[in-house]
């Protein structure tokens, strides 16, 4: 747990100097940018900072968007202390030593506390419980960080004391702004080595950074470090690659965006959209998401949305997942993007999962219904004598494999279950089953 006063320090110049991301925080709310719905003239919020009428918040954003920032300035606009905490290190002790010193505090100088909570969907359901009652008080002023969606992290009875404010991550101008703005600092920045960047290096940067000004910050202070000093030290494309390495992407394997994007995933498939649904396939296997997910996931969309209109599907998506078992990664990946593109290409249909789904209900909403003696099978003399299997229609001894009786219960006779499309392979079923449903038709009336 750090304590910080109400006024943020610039940082020392030392040996071992501060990372120029931390170098480089906004000092005052016009610095801030990308989040001009929050802070812009008449904003909400930028109104309650500069107000003073703080009130408990939950700043939900993507890693480098400013939520540790915009919560410093906070304090520091509103004249308030500012207490640092991390969900991933304090506990509820820690909960009671704060609040204690917030008391004191209020009581003695009637300051303020703003208690920053990073992370705070790390805090589980009791820690986040211990916040109530001070948030309650007004003893105090609760600002959580999450990069997750607080409607699955933050239990309810905290998230109706705090308003949620939604952070954006930065679009590529404001990213390269914010690098702009650190070449051209020679106090906290980098103007003092030097260095030459171009704005197709800030712009790759940028693209690399998705969105996360820290990223983007860190990999221009590696860049500017791994090119040689001299009179014209030009940081090239090469050396921002080096610097890199290998893009992040914004990921949380069981937070809201892996939903969002398996989301997108199977809309693009229903869509039969081959490139969008490659594209979200390939984000969610650069972002590290379980292989075997996604071949479930496949297999699953084969049988839902695909069905009998091409059952092909279903064996190529699971010789997919045996693919990748057999071949691991990288090589197996492609099993799943092939696997992918046939079945946005496959014809669609869903009758089997509104059949399924409405015997479903039959099953669950009704009565077991007891099964009909003709089709129960009688190994013993007295179930015989019972009845069971009494006047039992072999189809195979009758022509065209055909015969008139009833299987369902007498309760659910008439039920139509499945319904094919007229789309793909279904076409066929679906010729097949009203030729059948007529033959059946015309057998009864016949014999009425």
């Amino acid at each position: 747990m750090d304590l910080f006063d109400a006024t943020p320090r610039e940082t020392p110049v030392t040996a071992t100097p501060a990372p120029l991301a931390d170098r480089m925080r906004p000092r005052a709310l016009d610095e801030v940018l990308g989040q001009e719905h929050l802070l812009g003239a008449g904003a909400v919020l930028r109104s309650a900072i500069e107000t003073g009428e703080l009130h408990s918040m939950i700043l939900w954003g993507p890693p480098g968007s400013g939520k540790t920032t915009l919560a410093r300035l906070m304090a520091h606009t509103a004249g308030a202390r500012f207490v640092a905490f991390s969900a991933v290190l304090s506990g509820v002790k820690e909960i009671r030593e704060v609040v204690a010193e917030a008391e004191r505090a209020r009581a003695r100088q009637r300051t303020r506390t703003i208690l920053f909570v990073d992370e705070i969907h790390r805090f589980n359901r009791a820690q986040q419980d211990a916040f109530l009652p001070h948030v309650e008080t007004g003893t105090l002023v609760l600002v959580g960080a999450t990069t997750e969606n607080p409607s699955f992290e933050v239990n309810s009875a905290l998230l109706s004391r705090c308003r949620v404010y939604v952070l954006r991550p930065l679009g590529e101008d404001g990213l390269v702004a914010i690098m702009r703005r650190a070449l051209g600092d020679a106090a906290r920045g980098l103007a003092g080595l030097g260095a030459e960047v171009d704005d197709d290096a800030l712009r790759l940067i940028a693209r690399l950074a998705n969105g996360d000004a820290r990223a983007a910050l860190n990999v221009l202070e590696v860049a500017v470090g791994l090119t040689p000093a001299g009179d014209r030290r030009r940081v090239t494309a090469a050396s921002v690659r080096e610097a890199a390495q290998k893009r992040t992407l914004l990921y949380d394997k069981s937070g809201e965006e892996h939903y969002n994007l398996i989301s997108a995933l199977h809309k693009s498939l229903r869509d039969s959209d081959p490139d969008a649904a490659l594209y979200w396939l390939t984000r969610m296997l650069e972002a590290g998401e379980d292989r075997l997910y996604l071949a479930r996931r496949l297999v699953r969309f084969a049988s839902e949305d695909v069905g009998n209109a091409d059952p092909q599907a279903l064996l190529l998506t699971l010789a997919a997942k045996e693919a990748y078992d057999f071949l691991g990664d990288p090589e197996g990946e492609l099993a799943l993007a092939q696997a992918t593109l046939y079945l946005a290409l496959a014809p669609k249909s869903n009758a089997v999962y509104v059949a399924y789904d409405a015997a479903q209900t039959d099953v669950r909403e009704r009565p077991a219904e007891p099964v009909p003696l003709h089709i129960r099978n009688a190994p013993t003399r007295l179930m015989k004598d019972l009845g069971y299997g009494a006047g039992y229609q072999y189809a195979h001894d009758a022509p065209d494999a055909r015969v008139d009786q009833d299987d369902l219960p007498e309760a659910l006779r008439g039920r139509q279950y499945y319904r094919p499309t007229d789309r793909g392979l279904e076409a066929e079923l679906g010729r097949r089953l009203a030729e059948w449903r007529r033959w059946r038709a015309e057998r009864r009336r016949a014999e009425a």
